[in-house]
């Protein structure tokens, strides 16, 4: 029970590490993710989140996917390097 815990909360922190890192990147998950979590004070606004988050999300894939075609090297690089990370610690 314990380790289950323990990997949502670092896969968790991973998903927010790469939200933030797009966010420092790119200016339109900034601005999304911003007006996503400004303030919600009507009942019509509580039923926009899902919509919301939906957009946020799409814009959240589409920014991943124009910087890691604009970076592929390093993308590369990542996932090799998260491979043997991964064999090296035997998970």
């Amino acid at each position: 029970m314990r380790r289950m815990f323990n990997d949502a909360l670092v896969s968790a922190g991973a998903l927010l590490i790469v939200l933030v890192a797009l966010m420092a990147v790119d200016g339109r998950v900034r601005s999304q993710v911003s007006s996503a979590f400004s303030g919600v004070s009507s009942p019509q606004a509580v039923a926009g989140t899902g919509g919301k988050v939906r957009y946020v999300a799409g814009v959240v894939v589409s920014a991943a996917r124009d910087q890691s075609i604009d970076h592929a090297p390093m993308v590369i690089f990542v996932v090799a390097a998260t491979v043997l990370v991964t064999f090296m610690l035997r998970l």
